[in-house]
């Protein structure tokens, strides 16, 4: 009876252990199950004051749907020619290359529709001697790739770093070339 009393209490224990050990290791990651993402642009915010914001969704561990919205409140002083759009809203598709959950290496392929202002002619003014540009407004939609790294941290909180390159498809009064580069701070919930 002592035996078998006692020989039960070690199975007992031997099970309670096991059951612990793998609920521990069964509790997945929270970063791994979460599939909503919000984030903004840090680096156009700061540098530039403009408002890129992306939600972000996980379709399966590879894969991820994103939607942004850009918008350059300031269209009055351009750095370098190099914002000729107001607003955007973005489609993108990413797949992503390493065995984490929808993290890590990926690449991406995006449809843009922006609007804006671009130069499409200039002339010198013989009496100032400066150069005066013609504008005109344009909308058009772009279709493009990108390059980029997602990391994740366990607590949700996220860097994206991203570049990418488009071309813009009907209007002659808007830029041919579109460009995208993104360092994005956010949130998987």
């Amino acid at each position: 009876m002592k035996n078998l009393f006692i020989a039960s209490i070690l199975i007992f224990a031997t099970t309670l252990s096991y059951a612990q050990e793998t609920s521990k290791d069964s509790i997945p990651d929270s970063r791994d199950i979460n599939k909503n993402e919000l984030s903004i642009n840090a680096f156009n915010l700061v540098a530039f004051g403009i408002i890129d914001i992306a939600y972000e969704r996980v379709i399966d561990e590879n894969s991820t749907w994103a939607v942004e919205g850009y918008l350059y409140p300031s269209n009055d002083d351009y750095y370098g020619d190099g914002f000729f759009k107001n607003s955007s809203v973005t489609g993108k598709y990413k797949h992503f290359f390493s065995s984490n959950y929808a993290r890590g290496f990926y690449v991406n392929g995006f449809g843009m529709l922006s609007n804006g202002e671009y130069d499409v002619d200039y002339y010198l003014d013989q009496q100032s001697g400066d150069y005066v540009y013609k504008t005109e407004n344009y909308t058009d939609f772009a279709i493009g790739f990108g390059l980029g790294g997602k990391f994740v941290s366990q607590g949700g909180f996220l860097l994206d770093l991203n570049a990418g390159i488009g071309r813009n498809l009907f209007s002659d009064n808007s830029p041919t070339i579109v460009g995208q580069f993104m360092i994005n701070l956010g949130y998987r919930f």
